[in-house]
This record gives C-alpha cells, sequence and structure tokens, in this order.
C-alpha cells in the first residue's frame, strides 16, 4: 500500500508535465464530429459502465463493457476489453483481453495481456502476464513474469517467478522464485523454489524439488529431487528422486534414476547410470555401470601410453584407483615362498617406444607382455579385447623383493656358517701351534750335550 501512497504522490508533477507538453503542442483543427468517450483528466472511456465510479483519477483508459469500472481515485490505468480490470480501485495497471485483471482490487503495477490473463489477481503488484490465461489464478502473488499460454496459469501467491513459453510453470501454486523458459518447462512445479528450467519440457515433471537448474530441451524431464544441474538435450533425463547430481552434455546422465552426487561431463557420459552414486564421467560416451558408486572414470587416459612420468593405476574401462597394503582389505594372506620363483623365467629387454608414442626414443628398460603372459598369467595387464597391454611391475617388484629376502637369508646362513667354520678352524690352528711348540720345547731338551775332543798334538 505503500508503494501505492509514492506512486500517487507523483501525480501532481505528471500532471503537469502532460498539460506542458499539451499545451506546446500546435493548435490542430478538431475533428468533426469530436470523438466519443473523452472525458477531463486525461481520461478516457468507451463502452458499458467504463469507468463508471471513476472521482479524481487520471490518466486511466477504459474500452470494454464494464472496464474499469470500479476505479474512483485510482490513475495511469488501461483496461482495453470486456471486463478488464472491472473491480480495481489501483493504480498503474494495464490490462489488455477479456477479463484480463477482471478480479483486481488494490493491486498496482500490474500489467495483462490475453484474454483472463491475471483474471484472480487482487492485490497483487508487479506482475506481468502476456497470453491467455497467463497467471490466471494469480491473487497474492507479487513480481512475477508469465509470457506464453497458460504460462504460471494456477499460480496464486508465489512470488518472483519467471515463466516464458506455452504452459510454463503452469502448475505452480505458491513455488518461488523460480524461472522457465521453453513450452512445458517446469509444466508440473507446485510448491518447489528457485528452480531454473530453459528449454522445451526442462524439469518437466518436477512438483516440489528445490535448486534444481535445467538448461536444455527435456533435461531433467523426470526431476522430482533437489540441487540438480544438468546442461545439454536429455541430460539427467529420468532422474527422479536423484539429488545433487550435476550433468553436463547431450545425455550425460541421461539414465540416472535415484544416483546422487554424480557428476558426469561429456556427450553421454555416464548414460547407464542408473542408482548409483558418487561417481565421476569425464569424456565423451564414457560407459558406466548401472548401479555402481563410488567410482571415478576419465576418458582418454588407457591406451595413451606415456614413456615417462609417475605410475598412475587405471583399468580398462578407465577406472581410476589406489592399491592398498592394508590387511583390512585382504583375505587368504600366505607367504609367497617359491611363487616368485617364475622371475627366473621372465626375459628383461631394453627398447624403445614407437615414435609416435616417445619422440624422442629414449631407451627403455623392461618386459614384454606377450612373454610374460607365457610365465605367469596374472603378471599381466589386459585391454578391453582382452589382450596383454602392460605388465603389473608392482607385482613383479614384490616378487624381487621376496627373491631377495630369501637370498638374503640364504647368504646370512652361509656367513653364519662360514663364520663358526672360521672360528672352529681358527681354534684347531691355535691348539695345534701351541703344541708344536710344546713339541719344539721337548726337543730342544732332549738334544745330547755338546762334547770336547782334545788333540794330541
Amino acid at each position: 500500500m505503500n508503494r501505492c501512497i509514492e506512486l500517487r504522490k507523483t501525480n501532481p508533477l505528471l500532471g503537469i508535465t502532460l498539460l506542458l507538453a499539451f499545451g506546446l503542442m500546435p493548435l490542430v483543427k478538431a475533428v468533426v464530429p469530436s470523438p466519443d468517450g473523452g472525458y477531463p483528466n486525461f481520461t478516457t472511456a468507451e463502452g458499458q459502465n467504463a469507468l463508471f465510479t471513476l472521482t479524481s483519477g487520471a490518466a486511466n483508459t477504459a474500452v470494454g463493457w464494464f472496464s474499469l469500472k470500479s476505479v474512483t481515485t485510482g490513475s495511469f490505468n488501461t483496461g482495453v476489453g470486456a471486463g478488464t480490470l472491472v473491480l480495481n480501485t489501483g493504480d498503474a495497471n494495464t490490462a489488455s483481453g477479456t477479463a484480463a485483471l477482471l478480479f483486481n482490487t488494490t493491486g498496482f503495477n500490474d500489467t495483462a495481456v490475453g484474454a483472463a490473463a491475471l483474471l484472480h489477481n487482487t492485490t497483487a503488484a508487479d506482475n506481468t502476464a502476456v497470453g491467455a490465461f497467463a497467471l490466471s489464478n494469480n491473487t497474492t502473488g507479487d513480481d512475477n513474469t508469465a509470457s506464453g499460454f497458460q504460462a504460471l496459469l494456477n499460480n496464486m501467491t508465489g512470488s518472483g517467478n519467471t515463466a516464458v513459453g506455452r504452459s510454463a510453470l503452469e502448475n505452480n501454486t505458491t513455488g518461488s522464485p523460480n524461472t522457465a523458459i521453453g513450452a512445458e518447462a517446469l509444466v508440473s512445479n507446485t510448491t518447489g523454489q528457485f528452480n531454473t528450467a530453459t528449454g522445451g519440457s526442462a524439469l518437466s515433471n518436477n512438483a516440489t524439488g528445490n535448486n534444481n537448474t535445467a538448461t536444455g530441451s527435456f533435461t531433467l524431464f523426470e526431476a522430482t529431487g533437489d540441487a540438480n544441474t544438468a546442461t545439454g538435450f536429455l541430460a539427467l533425463r529420468f532422474t527422479t528422486s536423484g539429488s545433487n547430481n550435476t550433468a553436463t552434455g547431450d545425455g550425460a546422465l541421461e539414465n540416472n534414476t535415484t544416483g546422487n552426487f554424480n557428476t558426469a561431463l561429456g556427450f553421454n557420459a555416464g548414460a547407464n547410470q542408473t542408482t548409483g552414486s558418487n561417481n565421476i564421467y569425464i569424456g565423451a560416451g564414457l560407459v558406466a555401470i548401472a548401479g555402481e558408486s563410488n567410482a571415478c572414470y576419465i576418458a582418454s587416459i588407457f591406451g595413451q601410453t606415456s614413456g615417462g612420468g609417475a605410475p598412475v593405476f587405471v583399468d580398462a574401462a578407465g577406472k581410476l584407483g589406489t592399491t592398498t597394503s592394508s590387511m583390512r582389505f585382504k583375505e587368504d594372506i600366505e607367504p609367497m615362498e617359491r611363487t616368485s620363483e617364475a622371475l627366473f623365467s621372465l626375459k628383461p629387454v631394453s627398447f624403445r617406444y614407437n615414435k609416435d608414442i616417445d619422440p624422442t626414443g629414449t631407451s627403455q628398460l623392461g618386459l614384454v607382455a606377450e612373454d610374460v603372459e607365457k610365465v605367469n598369467p596374472d603378471l599381466v595387464v589386459r585391454d578391453k579385447e582382452g589382450k596383454p597391454y602392460s605388465v603389473r611391475y608392482d607385482q613383479v617388484n614384490a616378487m624381487l623383493l621376496n627373491e631377495f629376502l630369501k637370498e638374503h637369508r640364504r647368504v646370512e646362513q652361509l656367513t653364519k656358517q662360514f663364520q663358526t667354520t672360521v672360528a672352529n678352524q681358527q681354534k684347531q690352528i691355535q691348539a695345534l701351534t701351541a703344541g708344536l711348540h710344546k713339541m719344539s720345547a721337548q726337543l730342544e731338551l732332549n738334544k745330547p750335550a755338546a762334547q770336547t775332543v782334545l788333540s794330541d798334538q
């Protein structure tokens, strides 16, 4: 009501401006006969009971049966069509079309163009309806914009909604502030809030879901959940109660139904996903596993071999992951023992990758997957066709460690045996040396005494 009072305060200034404008216009000869329906205060009325109750209101135009019949002090209203603004007492309303703004009373700044547009509006303000039955059932909702046949048809108290297109937000009643652009966009929405749909039938079946954004025809077509974002034709089309999903690309996450927190980027990315949650799909055409959760798929990595860099584990389906060594995730734990002896049959080679893989032709050292397969098939990584693609070098390293430890233990044992043998031999040598010393001493004692021979000369 305050806005209405403020608007009326501007009437004298506008009146003076209009008078000056008309006063400065060159004098022209009046038409004969004079047009009927011209009245004081810039008022025009044409039709049975048009502007019937007007008192001090200014600059009103009423054309049609009972148009603007109830206005008294209201100003700047325009009603063109039978029954337009028939109950209106407010200001600055424009109605063009049979029964447009028919029941408006104190609402102001409303614009209705089309049969029965804003038909039931009473006190709401700042609404714009263009199209037959657009915002037809709105009563007290403010700041709504509807353009198209039956756009926001059933809105009653919802505010701040924008609907452009046939039947866009047709069934919205109290939801606010939603934006629908496209035929039947958000057509089923009733109480859902903060939804944005751009494209024919986008978010078509959403009723109570909130904070959804759909850009593209049939995006989020079946959605009823919350906080989904879809960009691209058919993106997240069959999602029902799934929430917090993000899909960018035609057909991205198209078949997701109840899965949550999924992210897909690329044409048909994650299209086969149905009920799984917490998945990431990056790349066009990535085939998801229906119902799988907590997976990450990135296209254009597997098969693009690099001549160097840090190792990343990725399987043939494009699934990324890391290995774990915790016993919490292992079963059937046993010593490797002689399993690692398969290493002795492997044939390490030196080589260079093809130029299309490594243009520098850096010398490499490693194994050939086909040769390893013959020794132990479990040591080979395979491609989608099941052909040998790479070697599980992490497993080879574990086998090398086992053989090293085995050899280390053997060396330790041999060292201990050698040390024991040496020690024993040292003791024997010492004993023999001592015995020799004793024998030498005894021999010295047993030697006969030296005798002196006298000569006769």
